[in-house]
């Protein structure tokens, strides 16, 4: 139910924004800049499930820590860079939205390669 308390508040928020958006325009950005707070807010809380689920799985299967960190800085590294260009190209900056994906793909391949040379070592241990 938590992603319906999302959604209501990404509807309400876009309609108070058309709404006040006529009026005062100024003020409509600020209401689409708390209506992100609060769904952010709400993200996190979800985000907290996500984290202790992640512990729990790493915790049964023995997989160390080594291996835990990288995975979680690549799914964070993806959501910060996609948040982040989300907000250029609302602001009319789709060649700045370009580059910061491009410099999280670099980043999540250069956090990737220590995973990727480990389970290459597996595999030729297996060999």
């Amino acid at each position: 139910m938590d992603v319906v308390k999302v959604v209501i508040a990404g509807l309400i928020t876009v309609i108070a924004s058309i709404i006040v958006r006529q009026i005062k325009p100024e003020i409509a950005m600020l209401i689409n800049i708390a209506g992100c707070i609060i769904i952010i807010i709400f993200s996190i809380q979800l985000l907290q499930n996500v984290f202790g689920n992640f512990m729990g799985i790493f915790n049964k299967t023995g997989v160390s820590n080594s291996l835990f960190v990288p995975v979680l800085k690549i799914i964070g590294i993806g959501y910060l860079c996609e948040f982040g260009a989300n907000l250029c190209i609302d602001g009319g900056c789709n060649s700045i939205a370009d580059k910061i994906l491009f410099c999280g793909k670099i980043s999540i391949l250069i956090i990737a390669l220590p995973i990727i040379n480990s389970v290459l070592d597996i595999v030729m241990e297996l060999l």
